[in-house]
């Protein structure tokens, strides 16, 4: 018995000194690798101690450290971004919902800045300023005719709540000083939402930020209240937003259970996101718009739609951003935009599109390619094959590719309108017609009236005197003929836009050359 017990007390050592061997040889292992990456990273620090101490010139240590990150950035994805302080509050304050400011819209149609729209109840309106009023200064820097930039004019403009500044316009033949105080000002979402028809309802949307939920919920209860039993949601050119914005729009259209998105990565676990059925527009016929300029949260929403069978999608294939960004915020104000997930649809496609050295000319290849004019060049890889709830397939690769595709039509863009739109003719008449026609476009409010007005300012004879005697651009009849059907639609909406109807009054006369929008309403 001893014997044996002997045996068995050697063979637990053996296996004891077996384990101990394995696990210390697994612990330097972990170990040396962790050296290893430790000096990897100590690299970085060295070489930036090393130019400090030898470098043959004074250091902007700041500016070579932001140059640092941004190239480190850059090696990971095109989406990982850092951002110094100036870029990351503008880009904040665009999806934040407001900002604080003067309160006005304006344009710039020939090197002065027009005030398109006066924000009720805002700082500009409390002092008088007025639609179309003409900016001349913006305290004592003259803005007026001197090719300032447009953005500097608003940083100009901008600033924080209860400073004041002075703004000089020209009101016909007077100049008028404001003194303004700034204050809290709102940035709306929905560019525009009104009836199309006795049933169909139209919402465009910009962006989605903090706001977007709200907005869009009063917007449907109003188009609802007016008779609307089918939505025509307008997100081309939306870049995206506020991801949580998404999924509340998101969970206004789908029932209770139904998959809107996931999200995963390496250092992210799998996170599922399902609508809990208490959405008010669960029973609203949908159709969606997408474009090549549609990315992140509006692709959200077009996939959870279009993998549900909830709706009908239209346009042209979207941009392909698919990433979950997290930012990261340092002291000085600066921060970071950090990739730690990709979005993926219900059915299980990656929104994000494949990076390429060649990642930011995509939209270019695009038209190169011909997909913007045909579906069937739309490069679809056919191994990435999924199926929507109702068991319709569709494909992956990168942006949400649209139930009903609508091309991009340049046939009607001849070369006089090529050569109006290079010098902004368009934009510059309607202004001079809102100058002319002041006292009776700024008091419209009804569409109906709109159109009777702008049926009386012989637009088309006009226009084509003011190209000519402005821009030395001219046509002849035949040209004319050829363009006219699709230009003057596009100069009452740029004109309209000047009335109390705004931007609904833009895109609802724009509607007669807006191809897929017009689509989708015949498609009912």
């Amino acid at each position: 018995m001893k014997r044996i017990s002997s045996v068995w007390i050697a063979l637990l050592g053996i296996i004891v000194g077996a384990l101990l061997t394995l696990t210390f040889s697994a612990y330097t292992q972990r170990k040396h690798l962790i050296n290893i990456q430790n000096n990897q990273w100590r690299k970085l620090n060295l070489i930036l101690d090393k130019i400090d101490k030898n470098y043959v010139d004074t250091i902007d240590r700041n500016g070579l450290t932001d140059a640092a990150i941004t190239a480190a950035l850059a090696a990971l994805d095109p989406h990982s971004v850092y951002m110094p302080p100036v870029e990351l509050d503008q880009a904040e304050t665009d999806l934040a919902g407001n900002f604080d400011g003067i309160g006005i819209q304006f344009n710039v149609p020939n090197d002065t800045a027009i005030v398109l729209e006066v924000i009720p109840g805002g700082p500009s309106e409390k002092v008088g300023l007025q639609q179309g009023d003409r900016i001349l200064k913006v305290d004592d820097k003259v803005i007026a005719g001197v090719s300032f930039p447009q953005d500097s004019m608003v940083r100009r403009m901008k600033g924080p709540a209860g400073t004041k500044v002075t703004i000089t316009v020209g009101r016909g033949k007077e100049v008028i000083p404001f003194e303004i105080t700034r204050g809290k000002i709102p940035v709306h979402c929905v560019d525009a939402a009104f009836m199309v028809n006795d049933t169909t309802g139209y919402i465009k949307l910009t962006k989605f930020s903090r706001t977007t939920f709200s907005e869009v919920y009063d917007a449907c209860i109003s188009l609802y209240d007016k008779g609307m039993r089918r939505l025509v949601f307008d997100l081309r050119d939306n870049t995206g937003g506020y991801f949580d914005q998404a999924l509340l729009l998101c969970n206004m259209f789908l029932d209770k259970g139904d998959e809107i998105v996931y999200m995963e990565g390496l250092h992210r676990k799998k996170e599922e996101y399902k609508a809990d059925g208490g959405g008010i527009m669960r029973n609203m016929k949908l159709t969606v718009l997408i474009n090549e300029s549609s990315a992140s949260s509006s692709e959200i929403f077009a996939g959870a739609i279009q993998d549900n069978d909830r709706g009908v999608i239209m346009g042209r294939r979207s941009f392909g951003k698919g990433l979950v960004q997290e930012p990261i915020y340092f002291s000085d104000g600066s921060g970071v935009r950090l990739t730690v997930a990709r979005f993926y649809t219900p059915s299980g496609r990656c929104i994000q599109k494949p990076y390429s050295d060649d990642y930011q000319y995509d939209i270019y290849k695009r038209y190169t390619d011909g997909e913007m004019y045909d579906a069937d060049s739309i490069k679809v890889d056919s191994t990435l094959a999924y199926k929507t709830v109702g068991g319709r397939t569709v494909f992956g690769g990168g942006g949400i590719i649209p139930d009903v595709f609508v091309p991009l039509d340049t046939t009607r863009a001849s070369k006089f309108f090529i050569a109006c739109n290079k010098k902004a003719t368009q934009m510059r008449f309607a202004s001079e017609m809102f100058d002319s026609f002041k006292g009776t476009i700024s008091g419209i409010d009804d569409y109906e009236e709109l159109n009777k007005a702008l049926d009386r300012m012989d637009i088309p004879s006009r226009f084509r005197e003011f190209a000519s005697s402005k821009d030395g651009i001219t046509c002849n009849q035949k040209e004319w003929d050829e363009t006219q059907d699709y230009l003057i639609p596009q100069l009452r909406a740029l004109i309209g836009r000047y009335s109390k109807l705004g931007d609904n009054a833009f895109y609802k006369m724009y509607l007669k050359v807006d191809d897929t929008l017009r689509k989708a309403i015949e498609s009912d």
